[in-house]
């Protein structure tokens, strides 16, 4: 059986979340979690400095074969989603500089594979991720959303248990025939 070690990454400017699983087989096992976090008062060069350094010591700590970043999503504050895509553009800069294959997922592709349903709150994936991880405690809802990025890519990107998605569509955030 096959062991694949995959890193999910949940960007953001101040806050960048990340996670570590491994797949063998159907069976998803936790190997690390955590966050990388920028200071508000360095400039926009140093805190992108500072997520390309830190994505680079999480691969260099953890080794993983394969790469899955949720994908930005157009914001109402035009200002805060060009600074969101600026930190996912280091985030997948790392990634690549780190010879990692990236794979991109939308929130309601992550959510969907991860609870089920693509309107599902960042409550309800946190458990979900404790859930299918076996872990003792929810992790920060940053890093929990960047595991929910790599069980997705574990799955396919197609929902729990990588359920086939083909001839559906998607309503209110569910998958429907």
């Amino acid at each position: 059986m096959s062991c694949i070690r995959i890193l999910g990454i949940d960007p953001g400017l101040r806050v960048t979340g990340f996670g570590v699983i491994e797949q063998h087989g159907s069976q998803l096992l936790y190997v690390a979690s955590g966050c990388i976090k920028s200071n508000d008062k360095q400039s926009l060069p140093e805190r992108i400095a500072t997520l390309f350094a830190g994505i680079s010591e999480v691969i260099a700590t953890y080794r993983p074969d394969q790469a899955s970043v949720e994908k930005v999503f157009v914001n109402v504050n035009p200002q805060s989603t060009l600074l969101l895509g600026q930190a996912r553009g280091a985030a997948i800069s790392a990634l690549v500089h780190g010879g990692l294959p990236v794979a991109e997922y939308t929130a309601l592709q992550v959510k969907q594979a991860v609870v089920g349903h693509g309107k599902a709150a960042k409550e309800q994936v946190q458990h979900m991720v404790v859930r299918l991880l076996g872990l003792a405690g929810a992790p920060a809802a940053d890093a929990a959303d960047a595991l929910a990025c790599a069980i997705c890519h574990a799955h396919g990107g197609q929902g729990l248990g990588a359920l086939a998605t083909a001839g559906y569509r998607v309503r209110g955030g569910r998958l429907i025939g």
